[in-house]
């Protein structure tokens, strides 16, 4: 049977988690690993100066006391596997991750760890326009595009090689209006000042980091994950690792002489 490594960056109470691993019922061993409180934003983070800590919630499903998801797939991989897993599933998370957004993205993250390790490794969001209704969410077409995507790796084979991994993001959309399955780009994400400033009941100034509205612009090409998901279809995005210019390298070279 095939092994399938999950985490999260929501916790390992987010109802998309459980979405999720019901999803892949009777595809394969399935082992969670997630962070225990919401590591939204934290991008590919290891935990350095704080003891980490496994907690069995039930077979087979631990969280990760103090972890982000990187530590949750790293830990994972070098104390609970002897052999790699088949595939590393980081996901459902609450909300998109497109454009730059990837960057920070913990969820894209976890998926990051696995495909440092040259292991299949994909990262799934449903768009949510309100977070707020994410408990009387209904995960259907996440849960079916999830499966599909699942079962094609697992008849065909994983369609990248090397530190590369598909960033999945599911349209906020009803089943019957569904379009389908895009293959794209990273859009241009526009990002503003959503810093709040407030005061404690002590009088002291703090600010709290908002959600900025999803405001984008097209690269030269029109097929990025912004337009795909607005019109209804599921974007999926390769993304490598490597962030290496190469178009500068000889621009850089002339340069320092």
């Amino acid at each position: 049977m095939k092994n399938i490594l999950i985490t999260n960056d929501d916790g390992f109470d987010s109802p998309a988690l459980e979405a999720l691993i019901d999803s892949l019922q009777g595809m394969a061993r399935i082992l969670v690993v997630a962070p225990a409180s919401e590591k939204s934003a934290c991008g590919h983070g290891l935990t350095l100066t704080k003891p980490l800590r496994f907690i069995k919630v039930k077979d087979d499903f631990y969280k990760l006391d103090n972890g982000t998801p990187a530590d949750c797939i790293y830990l994972a991989l070098n104390t609970l596997y002897e052999i790699k897993p088949d595939l590393i599933i980081s996901g459902i998370n609450i909300g998109s991750n497109m454009g730059e957004d990837v960057t920070y993205s913990g969820t894209v993250a976890g998926a990051m760890e696995g495909a440092i390790r040259e292991i299949p490794s994909i990262a799934i969001s449903q768009v949510l326009n309100d977070k707020n209704d994410v408990f009387s969410f209904d995960f259907s077409l996440a849960k079916q595009v999830t499966r599909e995507i699942v079962e094609k790796i697992f008849n065909k084979s994983f369609p990248l090689k090397g530190r590369k991994l598909l960033n999945i993001n599911i349209p906020q959309i009803k089943q019957k209006n569904y379009k389908g399955i895009k293959i794209t780009q990273l859009g241009y994400r526009l990002y503003g000042n959503d810093a709040h400033l407030h005061r404690n009941p002590r009088g002291q100034e703090y600010y709290w980091l908002g959600l900025h509205p999803l405001a984008w612009e097209e690269r030269k090409e029109t097929n990025s994950d912004f337009k795909a998901i607005f019109d209804g279809y599921t974007s999926i995005t390769p993304i490598l690792l490597d962030l290496t210019s190469y178009d500068d390298v000889n621009m850089l070279m002339n340069w320092v002489k």
